[in-house]
């Protein structure tokens, strides 16, 4: 079949491309041997791009396998490798394979930091083990599946508790043995560990929150006090760890010359079941009790369908998904940590926001970012990259929150807010400045005890007024 047969057998086809998937690649694919093959191309992919983000970004992994395949077919090799890259981390097994084996077909050149595990190659090839290559992107994945001449770290036990087998988990949080599977059955049907719910976000769209019923809320406190408080983050996590805050995540980027702020993606549900797994196993626990700890902290969503999500992540709404998160993050801390010392810089984390600050400028800011850029990769996360900002003196400088160009504070812009609400809440009543909020009264304890961690003066007098305007 020459160009313009594929095309119009293509045609009607593209009147449905969703509906007429498995059509159009199977054409797609048989003719990638055309000299004019880049011209069936453009003209499916004009459709279908947006489509295909839809599918990679999707909680089935049947729809992101579909999204996988079409990747080489439809994108430009730079494009592909963007979106490859990204994928080679896939939780499920056969999307990351799929997504492999796209790199491979590609050919792709995209250098990536070698993979410190193997030997660098005697002669560089494209896709030599250890080489500045995309085989660095498989960083983190399992080595049996790349050799065994990496070296693994022998397990930390410290202060945990010593736990051999179910039932020693079981008694470690109070339940019995033969509740554990159903504290781990999936979805959220009455019956399961977790309900299911939305709420805004402050920048737009909503969140979907997976929150334990009480049972399991139990459950999950009593590993997050018994076990993982007993996992140390490392020094650069502010997120959700005890004695750290929003303000000691921004007092080492105060009076910076230049402040970096990147985000990552998909924090919670980044991390997924194996990864939890492997982090107890680091700690010593063997299989049975790994596989047992992870299933309790993390959630398997169901589909419409009735498929099983499998692995499951860690769930937003569960009391153990940020310190199991700040403890993924530790290597990745450690790296990011590294650089900006090498650097001259400062880094900082809390939960998925990453901060990182300079004195000096560094020469090449590009290169600093594709640095942090492929460490993330590497390590497992993707960044938000229109969330990123570079901010330098002279203009507002935010962590967290906070300003940081010459002390750590709250935007007066904020104050000066909080400050006329106080006013009209005396003039005109408390109800009237509600506007919406279902909780005001608790909203106005909250915002004046955080002004009294940032500004501790202020924050007290402001404490004192809204205790008079709520009548004590």
């Amino acid at each position: 079949m020459n160009l313009v047969g594929l095309l119009l057998e293509l045609k009607p086809l593209m009147a449905d491309p969703e509906a007429n998937f498995e059509r159009i690649t199977e054409l797609l694919e048989r003719h990638q041997g055309l000299a004019e093959y880049e011209v069936a191309r453009f003209y499916v992919s004009r459709q279908w791009l947006a489509p295909v983000g839809r599918m990679l970004r999707s909680v089935d992994p049947r729809e992101r396998l579909r999204g996988v395949k079409q990747v080489p077919l439809l994108f430009a090799r730079a494009n592909a490798a963007g979106q490859l890259r990204r994928l080679v981390k896939d939780p499920n097994e056969r999307v990351s394979r799929a997504a492999r084996a796209a790199v491979h077909k590609l050919g792709l050149a995209d250098v990536s930091p070698p993979d410190r595990r193997f030997r660098p190659p005697r002669t560089p090839r494209p896709m030599a083990l250890g080489g500045w290559n995309p085989t660095g992107w498989n960083f983190g994945i399992p080595q049996a599946r790349w050799g065994s001449r990496a070296k693994r770290s022998p397990p930390t036990t410290g202060k945990l508790p010593a736990l051999r087998t179910r039932q020693d988990v079981a008694e470690l949080v109070g339940v019995k043995e033969s509740e554990l599977d159903a504290l781990m059955r999936p979805g959220t049907e009455a019956g399961s560990g977790y309900v299911e719910f939305e709420v805004p976000k402050r920048t737009g769209g909503v969140r979907r929150i997976s929150a334990p019923r009480a049972r399991l809320k139990e459950v999950q406190r009593a590993l997050l006090d018994k076990v993982l408080a007993h996992m140390p983050p490392h020094e650069a996590a502010h997120g959700f760890v005890q004695g750290r805050s929003t303000v000691s995540n921004a007092e080492p980027h105060t009076g910076a010359t230049v402040v970096v702020r990147v985000d990552l993606e998909d924090f919670f549900p980044t991390v997924h079941f194996r990864r939890v797994k492997g982090l107890f196993q680091a700690h010593g626990y063997g299989d049975e009790v790994a596989s047992t700890l992870a299933g309790l902290t993390t959630h398997r969503p169901k589909l419409p369908d009735g498929t099983v999500v499998w692995p499951g992540a860690l769930p937003q709404g569960a009391p153990t998904s940020p310190a199991l998160a700040n403890l993924v993050c530790r290597r990745m801390d450690a790296r990011l940590t590294a650089l900006a010392k090498k650097l001259g810089a400062s880094y900082t984390r809390y939960a998925d926001d990453l901060s990182f600050s300079f004195k000096t400028p560094p020469e090449r800011m590009g290169r600093f970012l594709w640095w942090v850029n492929a460490i993330l990769q590497q390590e497992g996360f993707t960044e938000n990259a229109p969330k990123r900002r570079v901010m330098r003196r002279g203009l507002r400088q935010r962590v967290t929150g906070l300003t940081v160009n010459q002390q750590v504070s709250i935007p007066r812009s904020e104050r000066r807010r909080f400050k006329a609400i106080l006013a009209n809440c005396r003039k005109h009543g408390v109800a009237s400045q509600a506007r919406g909020r279902k909780d005001f009264a608790g909203w106005l304890r909250g915002y004046a005890a955080y002004v009294r961690m940032v500004h501790p003066e202020l924050g007290a007098r402001w404490q004192r007024e809204v205790k008079e305007l709520l009548g004590g």
